[in-house]
């Protein structure tokens, strides 16, 4: 699948002099390499849910997974709209990630067994998925897996200070 390059921004109003846009190629190497990410979700009355999980870059999209009775496996039947962040906890140095999109279940089986593949390549045997039942397949029964393609992204540089936003 051939990806799209995203319009790339830098807004001067939140960053040094000296800053440049943080170019999309090295987002996606910093989406790739990190291991915890917060998704944040919308729970129906309104109020946000926030929790941390694992997931993996491929193919320009972002990939996690929930159990079906998870409250934000409940939140996304009734809104999948979805803010993913990724960082480094410490105010100099690094750069923020955070991406907005909407999350679309996984259940073609070849695709979620490559997705297990990445999965356990990336986290280890510890967290080895067997495909089944549209989803993957594990000590806790069948996790539900989703898909973030980026609509916006932002990413906040911390040496020197800048903010990059990305429109795909």
């Amino acid at each position: 699948m051939a990806l799209k390059e995203p319009r790339t921004e830098l807004d001067t109003r939140y960053g040094e002099p000296q800053a440049v846009a943080t170019p999309w190629a090295e987002a996606e190497g910093l989406l790739a390499e990190a291991e915890l990410f917060w998704l944040s979700t919308v729970r129906p009355e309104g109020r946000p849910h926030v929790t941390p999980l694992l997931a993996v870059w491929a193919d320009g999209a972002l990939y996690f997974c929930t159990g079906e009775a998870e409250r934000k496996a409940l939140n996304l039947a009734r809104n999948p709209e979805v803010v993913l962040t990724t960082g480094v906890n410490a105010l100099h140095g690094g750069c923020d990630l955070v991406i907005e999109g909407t999350a679309v279940r996984v259940t073609d089986e070849p695709r979620l067994t490559a997705l297990a593949t990445l999965w356990e390549a990336k986290y280890g045997a510890e967290w080895h998925f067997d495909v089944r039942d549209g989803g993957f397949a594990g000590g806790h029964g069948v996790a539900l897996v989703f898909e973030v393609a980026p609509r916006t992204a932002f990413g906040f540089g911390k040496a020197p200070y800048s903010q990059t936003r990305w429109r795909f």
